[in-house]
């Protein structure tokens, strides 16, 4: 701790309040204290580069490439997938892939290549390696999409790990996009971009979910290349320029500097979708969530069972639908983990069921600090079963949490993961129906800017143990992974419902992100862009939370959730705090009809889940997904696909009402009006405040849900539609359902075309394709 920081800590203290705010600064300097006694002191260090090549040995998918001060180890996989790694370093043990790591191709083989190096070729890519330990991948036809310079190390004289640097080139009209969940994104303007889970208001450039894996996009084809390190690391980028006929083009680059780990990657090539694919097979298909899950979610921050009833009879009355109420951590017993404030929630069993009755769930907030205090369950279980994050000298490590001082379980112990696992099932005996978590970013507060727990403290690894340097930016990961696992083991009935604000690369293997609520209207387009940023690293189901502001702006903030994977809503909403309804008849109104298309539009969001489970693409694309050497949409941040069948252009200026839309190839129809619109190109679309553009792609069909014939209650019983946009003359279009819960729900496929002067839509399957027995609404005639 410096003197800025000890400035900002007497701040805090009048910012928070005298008592939380000097247990902060307290805090602060144990973990300052600790980890000057736990860390490795600052030495003289050795610079090292690989040196001069000296043999090769193939191996299966490749080999291994010997120079004089390091060897690479080599291989291209059955997927297509390249692997190399550094001094030894395999493919395994990884938090990001998924199980064992892919059998390797055993056509692809090392070769001798020009100037003496030496090269694998494979179906889909060429790696090539040069004298001196640099690496160029390139396409089938030779066009070179990344080139790494040899790297270097800083390796402590006294021995142990060291830090490292890679530098790479791409081509000059590059993009690059990922990084994990980025305000500022999608596209990557140049600049340093920090791989190390914090709180954004703790620094400049900041992210709660940060992976290394970097989505770069260019005229030669797409290309995902993911550093497999968990260490504390910086990503610099610098896009390329073209000389236009004037002078030299100037390439694109990156520079990343790790703190340590093993320097290893993976690069996968092909089109987006191939890569998205590829990349799924590696880390984990993202998990499907349950049905009820693509409803309308509301957060309610403090109250008791009294408010909720009369918000959930509140959305009721007025015909807004609401699928799930989140408890945020105030709903505990003073901030114990896994506890109910019985004062507020006096029977809340009864009131979880009486709420599922109607088709609403609760869902509940967890952290991971556990309050250290004596008789608490939680803490005197998992003391006993020493499942707390140790420092150097075996002592529970504490900080500060919501609850007050806290300790933290180690979840990269696999023991500790299965303990805490089993708390989830009291949760669901209480009612809950899934559960979100807060503050797993070990973030104690956005003045320090700095982790919970120091940098010193012990964790398992998974049986490799290390310190919190290693482990701090897969802390949400084992969380949630936990989570996952215990609510499987509780309800394997039904999908597990789990939530994380912070992560890592295969996160998606346990659950969905929630990306917080920035304000203003910077926040509304930041939203958007950390659900694209999370969906190209993987992470299919995520969403900003709808928060407060002016009329006009949490309108224009429901209408673009309501396209998004997860709508959640903080209640009550609004500048002054009012509940959604009460912001006017003419909101309301709004509102309504934002939200009944999302209930029509839920069979379609489930299918997308499932394709998403399947294939890797995500639900929320950009509008370069399926045509990546247009420049034009790779430039484009403010609208984007929903599917391949809807483009969504959501409003982000105060006052707008129209806005331009630059369109893929094809013809487009307007939902809302029915215009038709070519593309490539851009249209000017009317965007009042009752709704935002939604094109439909000609061709698509769309599961929807419709209603059918009054059930034996009286009322209207929902089923399956298909919305089919008529194809263009000469063409045929298609779409998907898979609108069930489970894993084994059924694929079905149809064909739309035009026949006899209309347009019929078919179900294809082994055969010839057979009229669907699905009601089928033409449109775009």
């Amino acid at each position: 701790m410096d003197g800025r920081d000890l400035v900002r800590s007497v701040k805090a203290v009048g910012s928070v309040g005298p008592t939380r705010g000097m247990r902060v600064v307290r805090a602060a300097w144990r973990r300052h204290r600790a980890d000057l006694a736990g860390l490795p002191s600052g030495g003289r260090e050795r610079a090292r580069v690989p040196g001069a090549l000296v043999a090769a040995e193939p191996g299966p998918g490749g080999g291994t490439v010997r120079f004089a001060r390091a060897e690479l180890a080599i291989a291209v996989t059955v997927g297509g997938a390249v692997f190399w790694g550094w001094d030894g370093a395999g493919p395994l043990p990884s938090y990001g892939l998924a199980g064992a790591a892919p059998e390797p191709d055993p056509r692809a083989v090392l070769e001798p290549d020009k100037d003496g190096g030496w090269r694998v070729v494979a179906e889909r890519v060429t790696v090539a390696v040069s004298r001196v330990g640099g690496i160029e991948v390139l396409t089938p036809g030779g066009v070179r999409l990344r080139r790494d310079d040899p790297p270097r190390w800083w390796e402590p004289v006294a021995g142990g790990g060291g830090r490292w640097l890679q530098r790479s080139a791409v081509a000059a009209d590059a993009r690059f996009f990922g990084l994990g969940g980025r305000a500022s994104g999608p596209r990557l303007r140049d600049g340093t971009y920090r791989l190390w889970n914090a709180d954004p208001g703790a620094e400049p450039r900041a992210a709660r979910i940060t992976m290394p894996t970097q989505l770069v996009v260019a005229d030669a084809g797409t290309h995902l290349v993911f550093h497999d390190t968990t260490w504390d690391a910086a990503v610099t980028l610098r896009e390329g320029v073209e000389g236009a006929g004037s002078g030299h083009d100037r390439a694109g680059s990156c520079v990343l500097r790790a703190a340590g780990g093993p320097l290893r990657c993976w690069v996968v090539v092909g089109t987006p979708a191939r890569v998205l694919h590829t990349w799924a097979v590696l880390t984990g298909g993202p998990v499907v969530p349950p049905g009820w899950a693509h409803g309308h979610h509301q957060l309610r921050a403090g109250g008791g069972e009294a408010e909720l009833r009369r918000t959930v009879e509140g959305h009721r009355a007025r015909g807004l639908p609401l699928g799930a109420v989140h408890l945020d951590l105030g709903h505990t017993d003073g901030g114990r983990a896994f506890s109910v404030d019985g004062e507020r929630f006096p029977k809340l069993p009864q009131l979880a069921q009486e709420l599922e009755v109607s088709g609403v769930r609760l869902v509940a907030a967890v952290g991971p600090g556990v309050r250290a205090e004596r008789g608490g369950a939680v803490f005197e279980a998992g003391t006993a079963a020493g499942v707390f994050v140790r420092d150097a000298a075996g002592r529970a490590v504490r900080g500060e949490a919501r609850g007050g001082e806290s300790v933290y379980p180690d979840f990269t112990l696999p023991r500790a993961r299965a303990w805490w696992g089993g708390w989830y099932g009291e949760g669901v005996g209480r009612g809950f129906a899934g559960f979100w978590h807060d503050a797993d970013e070990l973030v104690a507060s956005p003045v320090f800017g700095e982790p919970a727990l120091p940098r010193s403290s012990r964790h398992d690894l998974d049986g490799r143990p290390g310190d919190h340097r290693a482990a701090h930016n897969v802390y949400g990961l084992g969380m949630a992974r936990a989570a996952q696992e215990g609510l499987a083991a509780a309800r394997p009935d039904e999908a597990p419902f789990v939530l994380s604000r912070s992560g890592w690369a295969g996160m998606q293997r346990y659950g969905g992100a929630w990306c917080g609520g920035a304000p203003g209207w910077e926040g509304l387009r930041a939203g958007l862009a950390l659900v694209l940023g999370l969906g190209l690293c993987g992470v299919a189901y995520a969403g900003p939370d709808v928060g407060g502001g002016d009329t006009e702006l949490v309108l224009r903030r429901l209408q673009l959730a309501a396209y998004l994977p997860l709508l959640r809503t903080r209640g009550p909403l609004g500048a002054d705090g009012r509940e959604l309804w009460e912001l006017g008849d003419a909101a309301v109104e709004h509102a309504r009809v934002a939200l009944a298309e999302r209930e029509r539009l839920r069979p379609y969001f489930t299918t997308l889940a499932h394709l998403a489970r399947r294939t890797g693409a995500p639900y929320v694309r950009p509008l370069w997904w399926g045509s990546p050497g247009d420049r034009a949409l790779r430039d484009c941040e403010d609208a984007f696909l929903l599917g391949d069948a809807l483009l969504v252009a959501p409003v982000f200026a105060p006052g707008a009402r129209s806005r331009r839309v630059r369109l893929p190839w094809g013809r487009w129809y307007d939902t809302a009006t029915g215009g038709v619109y070519e593309g490539p190109g851009s249209v000017v679309l009317d965007a009042p405040l009752s709704r935002i553009p939604v094109l439909a792609r000609a061709g698509a069909v769309v599961p929807v849900l419709g209603h059918g014939e009054k059930g034996g209650s009286g009322g209207s019983t929902a089923r399956v539609v298909l919305d089919a946009w008529a194809p263009q003359r000469g063409r045929t279009g298609r779409g998907e359902l898979l609108a069930e819960d489970g894993a084994d729900a059924v694929l079905e496929r149809y064909a739309a075309r035009w026949s006899g002067g209309g347009v019929v839509v078919e179900r294809k399957g082994p055969g010839r394709p057979r009229a669907t027995e699905r009601p089928v609404r033409v449109r775009g005639l």
